[in-house]
């Protein structure tokens, strides 16, 4: 349950998070919570599958049940009316992250960029990371962090999106194509987690399995994978 309610924390705490309960079973749904309108489950496959039934006519068809990956598979078996769409990574930590030294091309240091910036941060992300679920001026996306080189060129972004009170979340991360390698992601993403952790009990993110680069280096800078799932309505 202490996982469960780690996911519930965060979505509740989103705005225009509404809770439903029963003995049991806790289901929070959220619009544009990382990119989708969610449904963050906490509590027993059976309960949740009776709290579920009801809640959902009521969110309507577009929102997905989230959480724990053997939770939201137990609930999926009980309720034909879904069907899972997506497991991931859910990565985090409660410790301050030391930056990396090893980003040697770019001398110059990782900083919160202005609204003026954004423009910039859309034409990498096109570049480099086209389904990002964070874009400039997104709901939840509050702003942008990045990485430059000696000549201005923004290199690597990070977003904070879609952080709560207690729990600080990073998106959209990534590096210019003809700059991966350098170790610039997660210099920037030391940089924007232990500013995200300032006051909060955790800094967290989510990412597919199948990048295995990135899992790779949030895992070398102290974040700890939790198995996590959507599903979605049928």
């Amino acid at each position: 349950m202490v996982e469960q309610d780690l996911y519930v924390r965060w979505a509740a705490a989103a705005d225009g998070a509404r809770v439903w309960q029963r003995p049991g079973a806790t289901v929070v749904s959220c619009a544009d919570l990382a990119h989708w309108d969610r449904l963050v489950l906490s509590g027993d496959p059976d309960e949740l599958a009776v709290l579920l039934r009801a809640v959902m006519p009521e969110v309507g068809p577009t929102f997905r049940p989230f959480g724990p990956e053997d939770l939201v598979a137990a609930v999926v078996a009980r309720m034909p009316e879904l069907a899972a769409t997506a497991r991931f990574a859910w990565m985090d930590t409660t410790e301050k992250v030391v930056s990396p030294m090893n980003a040697v091309d770019s001398p110059e240091e990782p900083y919160w960029l202005g609204e003026d910036e954004w423009p910039e941060v859309e034409a990498l992300l096109g570049d480099s990371f086209p389904d990002s679920y964070a874009r400039p001026g997104a709901p939840g996306v509050r702003k942008w962090a990045g990485l430059r080189d000696v000549d201005g060129r923004l290199l690597a972004v990070a977003a904070d999106a879609w952080s709560t009170g207690e729990i600080g979340f990073l998106a959209g991360v990534t590096t210019h194509p003809e700059a991966r390698g350098r170790g610039l992601a997660a210099r920037l993403c030391a940089f924007a987690a232990d500013d995200l952790l300032a006051g909060r009990e955790r800094v967290a993110l989510i990412v597919d399995y199948a990048n295995v680069a990135a899992v790779a280096t949030y895992t070398k800078l102290g974040l700890e994978l939790r198995r996590v799932a959507a599903a979605r309505q049928i």
